[in-house]
């Protein structure tokens, strides 16, 4: 794990701490341990050696996440595997998948994520994390005033047959009322369409302060939603099916203006540029601020399995 402008996350060993390499040392560690105020501090912490089993795993996340929440409004595709317990992302691995905070284009999002290593891949398949305050500086003075305003997020979900994710996955309810009354709370616009399909559309802020450090950090997933970011090809067969407003999922400035191509594409390499790639070994896990760490994943080979849980 290599270092970028001075900062990586923590790493906590059981060599660290006078222990011997298991799960019961880790929790020890972490019942004792100011975890609110070392968080804070070192803004994410890799627990390594410890060689936590996947049936191990619930004391663990339950000291390190005492709140787990389920991912309901998710974007990314992902399967659930325990109690509030995910797969981290099923996109195909030979991607990079960029720099962003977690849900950060909902209305509340988690606080912290724990990453936890179930099967560590042949090569490759770092988690990127990048420091927020650094990754907003890096920006050109140009993108970060055109960001100024916000940007809408718009999500076209389908009713179970169609492109991206049904609203059924998307809120884990069959029940309309119930997406409802969610997105009423969340202060976004929607419209119920034919089929069964739902249209969402929210508008967020580009950059946010941490509540605590008061640090203000690019906070968006503009350059995720837009088209640019599916590569050349790919953007430009999507725009022969269908308008961008139509896609699975689109993103504006939050007057309803076009990012330009070249915006999104700028804040997507400065997060990567800037990011310092965590490795994964069987039994490992990684705790971030969700705040003042962005996170992504490089392409593997073999069989990386990690998981995901996160908490308000």
């Amino acid at each position: 794990m290599s270092d970028r402008n001075g900062w990586a996350p923590l790493e906590v060993r059981p060599g660290d701490l006078g222990a011997e390499p298991s799960p019961e040392a880790l929790v020890d560690y972490l019942d004792s341990a100011d975890l609110g105020a070392l968080l804070t501090r070192e803004k994410a912490v890799v627990f390594r050696g410890f060689k936590v089993p996947h049936d191990g795993l619930d004391p663990v996340l339950d000291r390190l996440l005492p709140r787990r929440i389920a991912y309901v409004h998710g974007n990314s595709p992902r399967t659930k595997v325990g109690s509030n317990v995910y797969t981290s992302t099923e996109y195909p691995q030979a991607y990079t998948i960029s720099m962003h905070n977690e849900m950060s284009y909902a209305h509340t999002w988690p606080t912290r994520l724990t990453f936890y290593c179930a099967a560590a891949p042949t090569s490759q398949g770092a988690t990127p994390v990048v420091d927020g305050a650094l990754w907003l500086e890096s920006l050109d003075d140009g993108v970060r005033e055109a960001f100024q305003g916000g940007v809408r997020y718009t999500q076209n979900l389908h009713g179970g047959d169609g492109l991206g994710k049904s609203w059924q996955d998307t809120f884990e309810t069959q029940d309309r009322d119930e997406v409802d009354a969610f997105l009423k709370g969340a202060e976004a616009s929607w419209t119920w369409g034919p089929d069964d399909n739902l249209m969402v559309s929210q508008v967020r802020p580009s950059t946010i302060c941490h509540p605590k450090t008061g640090a203000e950090v690019w906070f968006n997933q503009s350059d995720q939603w837009h088209p640019a970011s599916l590569g050349d090809e790919t953007a430009k067969a999507l725009a022969q099916i269908m308008p961008a407003e139509e896609l699975p999922q689109s993103v504006t400035f939050a007057d309803g203006s076009p990012i330009p191509d070249a915006y999104v594409l700028h804040v997507r390499d400065r997060g990567l540029e800037n990011a310092v790639d965590v490795d994964w070994y069987e039994g490992d896990l990684l705790l971030i601020d969700n705040v003042l760490v962005g996170h992504g994943r490089r392409p593997f080979t073999g069989p990386r399995r990690v998981l995901v849980a996160m908490s308000d």
